[in-house]
């Protein structure tokens, strides 16, 4: 059985990055299956913090993008909308040059929550970043508790 509310559209994804920091630091959704959504970003001046390593924070940034696009492949979104919550990331190993690729799968996928484990690989497929994201499911028109 399939996670998916609707069957992901990666042309649409990748789309939906123009004029967003996804198009800024070159996010690319590549894949999905049954189970999982994959997207990848290189690994240049545009991400790079200042001694030429993968900065943290762009790591972060991808993995929060490909977890909240694979929540919003879960719902109905004629009636619902998606923010993420809490993220978080252990930085494993450094990466200098070349793409990393981030696979979100689903923890939890509940109501009104979704978690996601998102792993982070080098091109050669080493982890560098291990993340975890928290999703509200919220109902369109309302805003999320605490907002």
């Amino acid at each position: 059985m399939s996670l998916w509310h609707d069957t992901p559209d990666i042309d649409a994804m990748n789309a939906k990055q123009r004029n967003s920091i996804g198009e800024v630091l070159g996010i690319r959704f590549e894949a999905f299956d049954e189970h999982s959504l994959t997207a990848s970003m290189p690994v240049d001046a545009r991400t790079h913090q200042p001694y030429g390593l993968l900065h943290g924070g762009a790591s972060v940034v991808l993995a929060e993008s490909v977890g909240s696009s694979a929540s919003y492949q879960c719902i109905d979104t004629s009636r619902f909308y998606c923010v993420g919550i809490e993220v978080n990331a252990n930085h494993l190993r450094a990466v200098r040059t070349g793409r990393v690729t981030a696979t979100a799968r689903p923890v939890h996928i509940g109501r009104s929550t979704h978690v996601w484990d998102i792993r982070l690989t080098d091109d050669s497929g080493k982890p560098s970043c291990i993340s975890r994201l928290t999703v509200a499911v919220v109902p369109l028109g309302e805003t999320p508790a605490g907002r």
